[in-house]
């Protein structure tokens, strides 16, 4: 009986521990979570001077080469994120056939705008020179972000000051994805990002919806109805106007049963069934950004 109850305990507090973690700290939850199988991971490489500018590659481990590519930039609003705790992104990627990249980058206040967007310029530079030594295509790569990091995918996809600084234009892009980004957020409400941007003088150049021309590559922007972190309808559903307008190709979603965070978390194994966030991605990526009408997009 003792062992019994010695056990017993000892799951409560097993489970306990995990709840705590879970309410706390998801992110890492869902890395605990996501099983390290179907995908090979090349950790810690660095692709620029400074001490966060590093990334991961994670590949199928049944891949057919040359795979898309897709790098990947978290949220936190400028203030927090770490590419380890995106693992669930990497093997969601890398499950679809596709190459990830999970790129860290500086966050404030080491750095304010536009200082990050160079990181991530810096990281998609390293990306192109150096994937297909992995597998990857440099021919077939996409951006994609989250939150804050949707923010930087869209500056260096609609913004060409971003990309030149590495010897790169939009062009270098296929497409780029956002998820419940913020592209259109004067006056800053976020009292995390106001210093970020200097507010109250943020300045209007820092915003993606005034860097939209009708040579922007292709774009799939999801957001959450539920989202009250940032507003679907004036920054997804803004963006995705002022480029369609542009005889831009543009592929708009708004999820009925997820948020701000589980938009990126459905990505995980566990969540998938909250919303075909993934299925969304997968598609946009293997039918060229909506260029081409793949095997996938016909079955649909």
């Amino acid at each position: 009986m003792a062992v019994w109850s010695k056990t017993l305990f000892t799951l409560c507090l097993l489970f306990g521990g995990f709840a705590a973690l879970v309410y706390f700290q998801p992110l890492k939850a869902l890395g605990l979570l996501t099983p390290p199988i179907g995908y090979n991971k090349v950790a810690d490489l660095t692709y620029g001077p400074n001490p966060r500018n590093q990334l991961d590659v994670y590949t199928p481990t049944n891949m057919q080469t040359p795979a898309p590519v897709v790098v990947f930039f978290y949220g936190g609003s400028w203030n927090d994120g770490a590419r380890q705790d995106y693992r669930f992104v990497g093997q969601a990627l890398a499950s679809r056939g596709l190459v990830a990249v999970v790129a860290d980058y500086r966050l404030y206040p080491e750095v304010r705008y536009p200082d990050f967007l160079l990181d991530a310029a810096q990281a998609v530079a390293w990306t192109q020179q150096h994937i297909a030594r992995y597998g990857g295509d440099p021919q077939q790569l996409f951006l994609m972000g989250h939150s804050a990091g949707a923010y930087n995918a869209a500056m260096l996809a609609l913004d060409a000051r971003q990309l030149a600084h590495v010897q790169l234009t939009p062009n270098s892009i296929r497409g780029w994805i956002g998820l419940a980004g913020p592209y259109d957020f004067i006056p800053l409400t976020n009292p995390r990002s106001r210093p970020v941007f200097f507010y109250p003088n943020t300045p209007l150049d820092s915003q993606p919806i005034n860097h939209v021309s009708a040579e922007a590559p292709p774009a799939l922007l999801l957001a959450s109805l539920n989202d009250v972190t940032v507003n679907p309808q004036r920054n997804t559903g803004g963006l995705a106007k002022r480029l369609r307008n542009l005889g831009v190709h543009v592929e708009e979603t708004y999820y009925p049963r997820t948020d701000h965070g589980t938009l990126v978390a459905a990505l995980a194994l566990p969540l998938r069934g909250l919303e075909p966030v993934l299925d969304s991605i997968e598609q946009f990526v293997k039918t060229d950004a909506g260029r081409s009408k793949s095997d996938l997009a016909l079955r649909q």
